[in-house]
């Protein structure tokens, strides 16, 4: 019994802050059910005058060694520095993933993987038979990006172990990093798709059997090739059940300016934006630039994109909502050359809100516009696909609220706040409890190589993210 005592009385002071922080919290409204314009005028809570005595919060972060393991995880890229490009399944990304999995080894972690490459580096706690408190994010990265999105929840979570194992702390429940594979959607046209397959998505699990990228290799044989699954039949396997997790937390670069310009430490997310993707393509008849006159009707495809895009972004605007965004990502003309009128456009379409409803409007919309337009320019609808649809994720209540007490004891200011990014906690919030740190970067950048996060942020939201982890696992 003298282990229990002594892990009592080592974590006896952050429990009696966490119950009154949690005191503390009634008194505002559940942040879960507040929309975003709600939250854009939410009280920053600065940092206490009065230190808090907790032998977890006083010690440090190895800042160095966390600089140094995402500097060397960068040069695993298919694109010159100061640029990352690490694509599913590609050779980068089995180096990386190999890079990852020796940390995991060295920290004393014990690591499996799944079919599809989710990777699982567990810490086991005093009664490992609970379900165990996990963390975690992804590492691939889009073309030319930066070297922190998704990493520093990855890197940042190993650190936050081994800050808890320097302290002498000891779990109740297990703790574990999964490393998620593609968050990204760049090979397969499919965002989170190890988090979406651990949170039972049976229909990508079907879908994935057919799914081809641009060059068409199949999603089985590209992941055949890293040494995953090579029968459709298991990927199934990788389904988690629900509750298989106490909770859920992935720290991250907040992927916009709001920390930065506002000199907040640490943002704590309440909810992830509902977001969708559509496909449209439309087909004319195509003909020469300069024999084929304005007067007569071009049946120009590209004309037809052009409008729908401006749609878009009209229809967004027409939502009377801030937090309603529309973006055409991706717009093909096809044949592509300048003297002759393009026969086929193809767009890609993102929409997000935090109110599914309202987002939903938005699509209806823009499928009327692309019908409408079709009609008019008399070219051919030839494609309005939903590819996905996925509604918003609450951060659970209980798990902000220890968020929020942990910043505190850590006498760091912190805002609570919405997350408008695609990330794999909406999908890990249908498995377990889920909560998100946000850390501040650069001028917000993200998705391009002047993404960047400082020692000192990445450190305060690991002290976060650990001391976290530590209240969830005694609970």
């Amino acid at each position: 019994m003298l282990p229990l005592l002594q892990l009592i009385a080592l974590l006896l002071p952050f429990i009696f802050i966490s119950s009154f922080s949690a005191a503390l919290a009634h008194n505002h409204d559940d942040p879960a059910i507040r929309t975003m314009e709600a939250f854009s005028g939410y009280p920053v809570h600065e940092p206490s005058p009065h230190g808090f005595s907790n032998p977890i919060t006083s010690l440090s972060v190895d800042a160095d060694t966390l600089v140094k393991q995402i500097e060397e995880l960068s040069t695993f890229s298919d694109s010159p520095a100061p640029s990352v490009t690490r694509i599913l399944y590609t050779e980068k990304d089995v180096l990386a993933r190999r890079f990852v999995k020796n940390l995991m080894g060295l920290s004393g972690l014990s690591v499996r993987e799944d079919a599809v490459g989710n990777i699982f580096g567990r810490w086991d706690g005093s009664e490992p038979d609970l379900p165990a408190v996990a963390t975690g994010s992804h590492a691939d990265a889009i073309p030319f990006s930066g070297k922190y999105d998704g990493v520093v929840g990855v890197l940042g979570a190993l650190e936050a172990i081994n800050v808890l194992k320097r302290s002498g702390f000891k779990p109740k429940r297990s703790l574990e990093i999964i490393f998620f594979t593609s968050e990204e959607p760049t090979r397969f046209g499919i965002s989170c798709l190890g988090s979406r397959l651990l949170a039972g998505s049976d229909a990508l699990a079907k879908a994935l059997e057919t799914t081809v990228d641009g060059q068409n290799i199949s999603f089985i044989s590209a992941a055949s090739s890293a040494g995953y699954l090579t029968d459709p039949a298991r990927i199934s396997t990788v389904f988690l059940k629900k509750g298989s997790y106490s909770a859920f937390l992935e720290l991250h670069i907040e992927q916009g300016p709001i920390l930065e310009e506002e000199g907040i430490s640490i943002g704590v997310v309440t909810a992830i934006a509902a977001p969708a993707s559509l496909k449209v393509e439309f087909e004319g008849t195509g003909g020469h630039a300069g024999a084929v006159l304005m007067p007569y009707s071009r049946n120009d495809a590209g004309l037809a994109a052009a409008e729908l895009a401006l749609a878009v972004e009209k229809h967004v605007l027409d939502s009377g909502s801030i937090d309603t965004v529309g973006t055409v990502g991706i717009l093909e003309l096809h044949p592509g050359a300048i003297n002759s009128i393009p026969s086929k456009s193809h767009l890609e379409i993102d929409t997000r809100d935090i109110d599914e409803e309202r987002r939903n409007i938005v699509i209806k919309k823009i499928h009327e516009s692309a019908n409408e337009i079709s009609k008019r320019r008399q070219v051919k609808l030839s494609e309005f696909k939903i590819i996905n649809q996925d509604p918003p994720a609450h951060s659970d209540k209980s798990i902000v609220e220890a968020m929020v007490s942990a910043a505190k004891d850590l006498n760091l200011s912190h805002k609570l706040m919405i997350s408008r990014a695609y990330h794999d906690s909406l999908f890990m919030a249908r498995v377990s409890p889920m909560g998100m740190i946000f850390i501040p970067c650069y001028k917000g950048y993200s998705h391009k190589p002047e993404e960047f996060a400082s020692p000192m942020d990445m450190s305060n939201g690991v002290k976060v993210l650990a001391l976290t982890l530590a209240k969830l696992s005694l609970q």
